[in-house]
């Protein structure tokens, strides 16, 4: 497998492009068949009308010809949201001459306003005629941009009996990004020409998805409008069942990469965290230990502090829930450079005056933190993706709707 440009394009029979102006931007992802679709969203009990259609969409269909996406507006506990989500679908049935019920539709932005028809409609309409001139994946991550500073995007390809499979996919997502995915705040749209079976997509999809984006956390609050959707064309000759390892392992990558993306660019981020919960007695409690410590604010904010604060993270996992014997962990701190023990079989080494609180403080400068916790209670061990929480971050979020 090897990382190649193209993104949400490179998979064989897919166009896509986008466009924004000021908050509202539109990004459209056509395959030029039919496409196997499979999708996870939000678990919010207040549930964004796109989602609403979507979901159903998913359920009943097993294939689709395009995602239509907008960003400036959630479309979300409005009046009248669903027809505007159907509306969107309709456009660009009609634009792309396909069925209506081919179209699946995501939106991303402020939530409780009324969608702006007459501007999406003007957005779609600029996409339609830009993709008849050009194949853009990064027009298209940079249109569903809401406080993200940067577009996300990633593609990889890799033989079988000679012939390439290739994935692609692109995201956004910078705030509301809690490590609760069957979903967390983002859209993810993957594109890939391998051939499957609904089943089958869906199936490694949720997989997947368990182990990237429900591992992710930029502050706790999980959004009404998370999706992930997949398009597989099967133009590659390729089937699933000859390559299931290798097809799996690279949908992996392509999420691990971009929830990695998302959470670094997290609103007012400043640093990005690792954390590594291993020796758990479950699979369950590796879970649940790990994603107490990333999504904990008091460890954030240690973070962006410097302050190499161990009580906070074992204090997030002894109220995790996770079988824990304060008596016998491990506590390590690591920039991918150098590392140091701040606890070792239960016992402080960091304390005020040590080398290993000097050690610690250093490495706490860097921009990328490993935290990793042995609980030493078994085998089982999960790795979640964070961000510390700065003055920026209040910022943004206090005028988001101004």
């Amino acid at each position: 497998m090897k990382i190649i440009d193209g993104g949400i394009v490179a998979p064989k029979g897919f166009k896509a492009n986008g466009y924004k102006e000021g908050k509202y931007g539109v990004a459209i992802i056509v395959s030029e068949k039919e496409a196997v679709g499979a999708g996870t969203f939000t678990t919010n009990k207040v549930v964004a009308h796109p989602v609403v259609l979507s979901r159903e969409l998913i359920k009943n269909k097993d294939k689709f010809r395009a995602i239509v996406a907008n960003s400036g507006n959630a479309n979300c506990f409005t009046k009248d949201g669903l027809e505007d989500a159907k509306e969107m679908q309709r456009l660009v049935a009609e634009l792309f001459n396909i069925n209506e019920d081919d179209v699946l539709v995501a939106s991303t932005g402020v939530i409780g306003r009324k969608m702006n028809m007459e501007i999406i409609r003007d957005r779609i309409n600029k996409v339609y005629n830009l993709i008849k001139e050009e194949n853009s994946s990064i027009n298209a991550a940079k249109a569903i941009m809401t406080t993200d500073t940067k577009p996300k995007e990633i593609a990889v390809e890799f033989e079988v009996n000679g012939k390439v499979v290739r994935v692609g996919g692109i995201a956004k997502g910078a705030g509301m990004i809690a490590p609760n995915m069957l979903h967390a705040t983002m859209l993810c749209f993957i594109t890939t020409d391998i051939e499957i079976d609904k089943e089958s997509l869906t199936t490694v999809l949720q997989k997947v998805v368990d182990k990237t984006f429900n591992n992710i956390s930029v502050d706790g609050d999980t959004s009404t409008n998370d999706t992930v959707f997949i398009l597989a064309n099967g133009l590659s000759g390729v089937n699933y069942k000859e390559c299931k390892e290798e097809f799996e392992n690279a949908l992996l990558f392509v999420c691990r990469e971009l929830a990695k993306m998302i959470v670094k660019d997290g609103e007012g981020a400043t640093k990005f965290m690792e954390v590594v919960v291993r020796g758990a007695k479950s699979e369950e409690d590796a879970v649940k230990a790990s994603k107490a410590i990333v999504n904990s604010l008091l460890v954030k904010t240690a973070v962006f502090g410097g302050d190499p604060n161990w009580g906070r993270i074992v204090a997030a996992v002894g109220y995790s829930g996770a079988d824990f014997n304060p008596e016998i962990v491990d506590v390590l701190l690591s920039n991918y450079e150098d590392e140091v023990y701040l606890v070792k079989d239960g016992v402080p080494l960091a304390d005020e005056g040590t080398a290993e609180l000097k050690k610690a403080e250093e490495i706490m400068k860097s921009d990328e933190i490993k935290i990793v916790v042995d609980l030493k209670m078994g085998e089982f061990e999960n790795i979640c993706y964070g961000c510390d929480l700065s003055y920026e971050y209040v910022r943004i979020n206090a005028e988001y709707t101004t």
